[in-house]
């Protein structure tokens, strides 16, 4: 069997970092994006030494034209795209909605549901050509509830769950699952940027059942089988990895 083509974006850090580590132990060749060339560089790096093929395409998906290089690099370089992780994402201006601006909504939708919508279009035309591939979009636990204080983000993985479903049902004609992993509290940066403090991060991991955050590596495992052979007649669903923070 062929190993797979991956491409993963916003891939330096947290859950992008552990995906990206996660399919090179499966053996997949690997393109990994985000904005910062020396970290891009060195977990390319890090990617080979572990016996994969791997590459770093600087892109911010906040730009059509930037996202479309991407893809067409991604092809060039290795001839497909198999699968795609929309992972590049933002926490956004936390605060009440009546401290919430033009400028704070731009700066969190352009990046968390423009970037999602301009990467499915460019991954899309190149898989339906091929007729297969697998997308995984980033939601959040957030996407499926309220979340006083962070309205903007949770609009904005709302938005990507709609998305993702919209997609699902447009590309199943060719062959393409599109499905979105929704994480509860994960241990990585922005979790600790989205509390602001250990006290506000330890009341948000107490409402989890498990009673802890969730690794990136959790995270990582669970986009690994959804994007796989393993999960082929799963499409157009939101798969919580979140530790019991929906069962109720």
């Amino acid at each position: 069997m062929t190993a797979p083509i991956v491409l993963i974006t916003g891939a330096l850090t947290g859950i992008g970092r552990a995906t990206s580590l996660a399919f090179a132990k499966e053996g997949a060749r690997i393109v990994v994006s985000g904005r910062r060339d020396e970290a891009g560089h060195g977990l390319t790096q890090e990617l080979r030494g572990l016996g994969v093929e791997a590459e770093f395409i600087r892109a911010d998906v906040r730009y059509e034209g930037q996202v479309r290089d991407l893809i067409d690099k991604t092809v060039t370089r290795f001839g497909r795209l198999d699968v795609a992780v929309n992972n590049a994402g933002t926490e956004g201006k936390v605060g009440p909605v009546t401290e919430q601006t033009a400028e704070s909504y731009a700066a969190t939708f352009d990046t968390n549901v423009l970037g999602v919508l301009l990467c499915m279009k460019h991954e899309m035309r190149v898989m339906q050509a091929q007729g297969s591939g697998s997308i995984v979009n980033l939601s959040s636990t957030m996407g499926q509830r309220g979340a006083a204080g962070a309205s903007l983000y949770t609009a904005s993985k709302h938005a990507v769950e709609g998305l993702t479903k919209s997609a699902a049902l447009e590309g199943a004609a060719s062959g393409i699952r599109v499905n979105a992993i929704a994480p509860g509290p994960v241990e990585t940066e922005m979790l600790n940027r989205f509390t602001g403090s250990a006290e506000r991060k330890t009341g948000l991991v107490a409402g989890v059942p498990l009673k802890r955050a969730g690794t990136p590596t959790e995270i990582a495992d669970a986009i690994v089988f959804v994007a796989s052979r393993k999960a082929s007649f799963i499409t157009g669903q939101i798969i919580n990895v979140n530790g019991g923070k929906t069962a109720s």
